[in-house]
């Protein structure tokens, strides 16, 4: 599996978070530029080259591009304070544009899933994203597939009927 430097992997996290929605706000794209800015990780690190080269690559690949992320994000050896530090990427990311949508959320889920970090030290840092923790609502359509899974992997056998002893006192 292929390694990514911690720089890069912050930079893919906020790109993502930013692409989740379906739309590059503006607000977003300043908000990873200023904390790239702002950041020693990103010392002479030409942002608009690299946040080019990541829509390109997005746009080649679509949905391959994003589960490769998430694979780096799951095989990076991070510390729990790099795992803060991401979600604190992520989530400055996923509000810039002051509007959350739930494929947002969904996606901030499936970053957090990767993380080892646990849901109190992640609430002790930031108290506000109790709602990016909190389990998915579990839908109709959500129940229609594990059912439908249960019953494409499950052999029932006939079973015998049962005798009840009423003779026992």
């Amino acid at each position: 599996m292929e390694t990514i430097t911690f720089d890069k992997l912050l930079l893919k996290t906020a790109f993502c978070c930013m692409a989740a929605d379906g739309n590059i706000d503006k607000r977003e794209v300043a908000l990873i530029k200023s904390m790239c800015e702002k950041s020693e990780l990103f010392k002479n690190f030409n942002f608009q080259e690299g946040i080019n080269q990541l829509i390109t690559k997005l746009n080649t690949n679509g949905k391959a591009f994003i589960q490769h992320y998430f694979n780096l994000l799951k095989s990076a050896e991070l510390s729990e304070q790099e795992e803060l530090t991401l979600i604190d990427f992520a989530i400055q990311t996923i509000n810039a544009d002051e509007i959350i949508e739930y494929s947002e959320i969904k996606f901030f889920k499936n970053i957090r899933h990767r993380l080892k970090v646990n849901d109190e030290t992640i609430l002790a840092n930031f108290p506000d994203l109790e709602q990016y923790l909190e389990e998915d609502i579990i839908t109709d359509s959500f129940i229609d597939k594990i059912t439908s899974k249960y019953f494409e992997t499950t052999e029932l056998p006939e079973f015998d009927l049962i005798t009840i002893d009423t003779n026992k006192e």
